[in-house]
């Protein structure tokens, strides 16, 4: 196996869900669901998928940019992607990918925050599935690795279902299962075996 400062490279989290432990202190990190969009011996990336800004929309966002947009924009919500680049658009979406700047996640889904791809959300135009956040979640270089350690975190596989289609509430509940676990039976103490 290759490995890049310690991180097996088949061992990446890229394309996984960070589930927060139910002990998790960090109130940024609360109950909250992750999606890696990257993970090497630099560190990792994310969005957060489970937190929206109550009383934003993506019309406030379209307006501040001066970009046309349809009558449904003040429908779309705005996450939080995390406590990193807070001022800064991040964008989950499934296909098409041909947008500037395009991060493939997955053969199914990207991450995105260049102006090409907002301009054709707000139009209308965009990927029919997308989430559009505030914010990212970063880890610098082992971080992630040691906090794993510390049990605070479950990963797995990303489920685009949940990403899209799970209301924002029952996202971490719905990751949780995807594990065989019973949310309401998740231990608040870790422990190793």
């Amino acid at each position: 196996m290759q490995q890049q400062s310690g991180i097996d490279i088949q061992d990446s989290l890229k394309g996984h869900f960070l589930i927060a432990m139910p002990d998790m202190v960090d109130f940024n990190f609360y109950q909250t669901v992750t999606c890696l969009s990257e993970h090497n011996a630099s560190g990792a990336v994310g969005v957060v998928i489970n937190r929206v800004l109550p009383s934003v929309s993506a019309k406030a966002i379209f307006k501040e940019l001066n970009l046309a947009y349809t009558i449904d924009a003040d429908a779309v919500p705005v996450h939080i992607g995390g406590p990193v680049h807070e001022n800064e658009i991040f964008i989950l979406h499934g296909p098409p990918f041909a947008w500037q700047g395009c991060l493939k996640i997955t053969p199914t889904l990207a991450m995105s925050n260049t102006i090409d791809l907002l301009t054709a959300i707000a139009r209308g135009e965009g990927p029919a599935a997308f989430i559009i956040a505030l914010g990212c979640a970063g880890w610098a270089g082992g971080q992630l690795e040691q906090e794993m350690a510390d049990n605070a975190w479950l990963t797995c596989p990303l489920n685009e279902k949940i990403v899209f289609e799970s209301p924002v509430e029952d996202r971490w509940a719905a990751a949780v299962r995807m594990l065989g676990i019973d949310p309401g039976l998740l231990s608040h103490t870790p422990g190793h075996a």
